[in-house]
Formats: C-alpha cells, sequence, structure tokens
C-alpha cells in the first residue's frame, strides 16, 4: 500500500503593493496625481521584494541572530557584531530606495513623508526590524537638522540620508538605563570636559541596533542637578579611525522575547568621546524631536505588521479545508477576518494622518491650532496601534491553527515581535501620561483633534457612514467632558489616562476611517473601506468608565477591601 499523506501548502505572498486595497486607495486620494505617477513605480518595486526576496530570504534566515564576539583569538577586545543575512540585504535596500532620504530630498514638500512611510510599510515586515536603526536614523537627522549645530549636521546628517550604501549610516538612540526606563531623568551617564573635548562615561542598559556608526545619547555634564533638565543631549561616533569602537565595550547583547534580528546591546562607555548638539542642559527636551519620529515608525510599523499577518491569513483561508469547506467560505472565520481586517484599517489611518501633519509641520504648512495636536497624536498613535498590533497578531496566528503555534511556518515571529510596539518609545501608561500633558502645555490640542473628528465625518453622505461617524463624535465630545471634570482631580485624571487616551485614539480612527470610506465609494465605486468603517464603530471606541480608586487599590496590591 502507498500512503501519501495530505500536506497543507504554506500562505502565499505576492507583490505586497498591488495586493494592498487601501495602502494604494489612501495614496491615490492623498497625492498629487503626476506625485504618484513618479513614485508608484518605486513603490511596485519594494513591494515585489517584500512577498518575493526578502520574504523567501526572511523565511531561510530565520534561525540566524546577531553574534557577539567579544575577544579575537590572540586576547585583544573586539567587541564585533555580526547581523545576520536579512538585515545586511536590508541595509543596502534601505539606502538604495531612500528609505531615510525621501524625506529630505525636497522634490515633493509635504507629500515626502507620506511617500516615505508607505516605503518603510511595505518594507518593515520582511526585513526583521531592520525599521528600528532606520527609525532612529531620520529621527537623529531631524534632531541634528533642528539644532542649528552647523559642524554636526555638515558632518551626519550627508551620510543619514544618503541613498548610497557604500556611505549610508544609520544612528542608535542611547537613553536606557537601569536606574530609570522610561524615567531617563534617572540617568546616571557623567559627561566630564577635558579643555574642549567631552568623554562620556556610565552603562547603556538598552542600546539598539548597536552597529552603527553614531548615535545621539543624554549624559549628565559634571555639576549638573538632577532629572532631565540636568541631562545634556551629545553626538558620539562608536568608531575611531582604525574601525575599533571608541572607548566602548559590549558587556552582551540582550536576549529578548522578539526582535531577536535587531542587535540590542548592554554598553558601557569608558570615557567615549562625544560632542555636545544644543546646549549642555535640558537633554530630554532637545532629543524630543528624534522621539516624535521614532514612535511615529512605532505606529506604521504596528499598521505595517498587521496587515502582513492579515495578507497570510486571508491567502491561507483560501488555501485550508476544514469541515468540508474553505475557511474562506465558512461564516465564522470570514467573521473574525473582517473584524481584523477593521481594526488594521483603522491603525493604517490614524498612523498616517499623523505621518501627514509630520509633512505639513516641515512643509510649514501646519495650522497654529494643529501644532499641539501634532504633538498629542505622536503618543495617541502610537499607543492605539502598538495595542492593536499584538492583538491583530495573536489572531492571526489562531487563525491558522496548529500552523500558527510552529515556529518553522515562521508565523510566531509575528507575535513576538509585535510585542515590542507597546514597549519600545514609552509604554501605553507612560504615553497615556505623556498625552495629559501635552494637553497640559496645549489644552486647544484636543479641540483641535474634536474639529479633526468633525471635519473628517461631515463629508459622510452614506447613511451607514454618517452613524458611524456619529459615534466616533459622541465618543469624542464624551472624552471632551471627562477631561474637563476630571481636570482637578490629579489622582482620577491619572488612573483614567489610558481609557481616555484609547478612547480618542480609536475615535480618531474611526473618522478617519469614515473619511477614506466616503471618498472611496465616491471616486473608486468601492465598498470595501465602507465596509471596514461601519465595522470598527461596532466594536469598544469610547472605553471611559467610571473608576473606584479604593477598588483598584485592592485589586492591584491584592489586599482585603472592606464589604
Amino acid at each position: 500500500m502507498n500512503f501519501k499523506p495530505f500536506n497543507q501548502p504554506a500562505p502565499q505572498l505576492g507583490n505586497q503593493y498591488d495586493a494592498d486595497r487601501v495602502l494604494r486607495s489612501y495614496l491615490r486620494r492623498t497625492l498629487p496625481p503626476d506625485m504618484l505617477a513618479a513614485v508608484e513605480p518605486s513603490l511596485r518595486e519594494m513591494g515585489e521584494l517584500a512577498g518575493g526576496e526578502l520574504y523567501d530570504l526572511q523565511l531561510a534566515d530565520r534561525l540566524n541572530e546577531p553574534a557577539l564576539t567579544q575577544w579575537d583569538a590572540w586576547g585583544e577586545r573586539v567587541d564585533r557584531i555580526e547581523v545576520t543575512a536579512v538585515w545586511q540585504r536590508a541595509e543596502r535596500l534601505a539606502a538604495e530606495f531612500g528609505l531615510v532620504a525621501a524625506a529630505y530630498e525636497g522634490g515633493y514638500g509635504r507629500f515626502a513623508r507620506p511617500y516615505q512611510f508607505a516605503l518603510a510599510y511595505l518594507f518593515h515586515p520582511s526585513t526583521d526590524v531592520y525599521t528600528c536603526p532606520l527609525a532612529m536614523t531620520d529621527g537623529a537627522a531631524r534632531t541634528l537638522l533642528l539644532s542649528g549645530n552647523r559642524a554636526l549636521i555638515d558632518r551626519a546628517v550627508p551620510h543619514l540620508t544618503s541613498r548610497d550604501p557604500a556611505t549610508f549610516w544609520t544612528s542608535g538612540q542611547w537613553m536606557t538605563e537601569s536606574t530609570g526606563g522610561s524615567d531617563v531623568g534617572l540617568s546616571e551617564t557623567v559627561a566630564c570636559r577635558d579643555a574642549d573635548a567631552w568623554q562620556l562615561f556610565g552603562r547603556k542598559w538598552f542600546t539598539s541596533a548597536t552597529t552603527s556608526q553614531m548615535a545621539l545619547t543624554l549624559a549628565r555634564p559634571e555639576g549638573n542637578g538632577p532629572g532631565g533638565r540636568g541631562l545634556a543631549l551629545f553626538y558620539l561616533e562608536l568608531r575611531d579611525d582604525d574601525g575599533r569602537l571608541n572607548h566602548i565595550t559590549v558587556n552582551r547583547l540582550k536576549d529578548k522575547l522578539g526582535t531577536r534580528k535587531v542587535p540590542t546591546a548592554e554598553l558601557m562607555l569608558e570615557g567615549a568621546p562625544a560632542e555636545l548638539v544644543r546646549e549642555p542642559a535640558n537633554g530630554v527636551r532637545n532629543i524630543i524631536p528624534m522621539l516624535h519620529l521614532t514612535r511615529t515608525w512605532n505606529s506604521v510599523m504596528a499598521a505595517a505588521i498587521m496587515r502582513r499577518g492579515l495578507a497570510l491569513a486571508r491567502d491561507y483561508a483560501r488555501r485550508r479545508e476544514a469541515f468540508g469547506a474553505l475557511l474562506a467560505h465558512q461564516p465564522l472565520h470570514l467573521d473574525t477576518l473582517a473584524g481584523l481586517q477593521a481594526e488594521a484599517e483603522a491603525a493604517f489611518h490614524l498612523s498616517f494622518y499623523l505621518v501627514e501633519l509630520i509633512g505639513r509641520d516641515e512643509a510649514g504648512d501646519l495650522a497654529p491650532e494643529e501644532a499641539g495636536l501634532l504633538r498629542l497624536l505622536t503618543s495617541i498613535a502610537k499607543l492605539t496601534t502598538g495595542r492593536q498590533a499584538v492583538a491583530v497578531a495573536s489572531e492571526v496566528l489562531e487563525a491558522h491553527g496548529g500552523a500558527g503555534y510552529v515556529e518553522d511556518t515562521g508565523l510566531p515571529l509575528l507575535l513576538r515581535d509585535s510585542q515590542v510596539l507597546p514597549i519600545w518609545e514609552g509604554t501605553t501608561n507612560v504615553l497615556a501620561l505623556d498625552a495629559l500633558r501635552a494637553l497640559g502645555h496645549d489644552p486647544a490640542a484636543i479641540v483641535a483633534l474634536q474639529g479633526k473628528v468633525r471635519a473628517a465625518v461631515q463629508g459622510a453622505l452614506d447613511p451607514a457612514l454618517a452613524a458611524a461617524g456619529g459615534v466616533a463624535l459622541q465618543a469624542v465630545y464624551k472624552a471632551l467632558h471627562w477631561l474637563q471634570e476630571h481636570t482637578a482631580d490629579r489622582l482620577a485624571l491619572e488612573a483614567g489616562a489610558r481609557r481616555f487616551a484609547h478612547t480618542i485614539g480609536r475615535a480618531l480612527s474611526l473618522a478617519l476611517l469614515v473619511e477614506q470610506a466616503q471618498w472611496s465609494l465616491v471616486h473608486e465605486a468601492d465598498g470595501r473601506a465602507r465596509a471596514a468603517a461601519v465595522r470598527f464603530s461596532r466594536a469598544p471606541i469610547d472605553l471611559l468608565v467610571a473608576i473606584d480608586l479604593t477598588d483598584d487599590r485592592a485589586l492591584a496590591d491584592d489586599e482585603p477591601l472592606a464589604a
């Protein structure tokens, strides 16, 4: 007897630009037609790489990780880090496609940022989080340009924005220390001045992309006071003229749940030469432009990872038969995928609206009342999409059944790499509090957000979209009322900050979905965006509930509570 067992075909990817309705429709709506015609070939080429060569290489390279060699055969300390094949290929492509340069070349004005992030959105899922150093590189270029430090601008920015792989640099962002985590004001790194030179001493607990050529980092000049104001922002280059780490040693590479291809290291600075970027104080304030951009990258990459998971789950559903029918023909499975798609589309539009605001700000086209909204949304978009990405990735694995739990399918990578998104660049709680601080500095930001929601939904002519828009407006109105009601009660305000942030993030996402859906109905005769908006409007949008701090304390501390 010849027995031939059944083998389930793996899910397949095609050109990830051509297959992405949401991205293509958004670009048709927002970019000038002549610009779209000019940039679309590069987007299509990136989509082909992402669904073909790069995805195949990612699967083949699955077991490889960065390797640290601390000593050579003759006892010399070398601290050499070797990255994986995917990262080596990704670095070259990132330069050639201008994944950083596209934002700085000046040809497309306020539309340069949407184009740049569209490229990055396609690039991210197949390149093992090489977008991590790209995010920091983009942030470093912007921070240096805004600093006015002409010597550092002339030295570093041409490298950071180069399209030539031979001259392209990436940048690190060294803030995290074991004393503080998100509370960077507790930094212990000391900056000592010797004549006109600065030297840095300390331990950087968590430095991503340690193979970069330069970094921006925080350190406390000797004699400065405590807290963030006492820190200063420094520029340093990691290697000397001989290519050796310059008074820097690598203690170890971090053993992480996900983003395992990112060479995240613990470093000792042992007199590392550095240069002041601006004044010898206010380092946290001076690095904010970098944080705003890295948080934006985080938001867009969250949308990208959701899109990849759904592309695989959708193709798998068309191939997998169970209980006598393809999964794609089974109502419950379709309902599950539909809910995930609505979340992914909402995340996409929230992230790219933030990108639009950044593009307009850099082009000098941002209305004064929108400046506070931009700052607010860097926190809101990141925290909203980060949580969505983890939830969607988990469901995507479940949609593949047992295969989603098996490492050599490559699917568990989606969930592990998603989990960094709510953590890196500020956890959900930290960003929720940051959003409250942003509103404290500029209370008009929430009014500007309310105005954007109103403007986005007022053109909805389709009855179902008008109803969905009403859900968004109602949630924002309630959030504004809640904020006013609790302004004088700091404890209650902080306790509800997470729900408040998620409510306005999801409400704005819904309004942007409605705006896109109405346009798509009129200009594309396509009702899929409408379906996404309606479905998302039926998910939880308003998350604000009454909070009892006594109950919270009893539950969190697990201590007795009187009946």
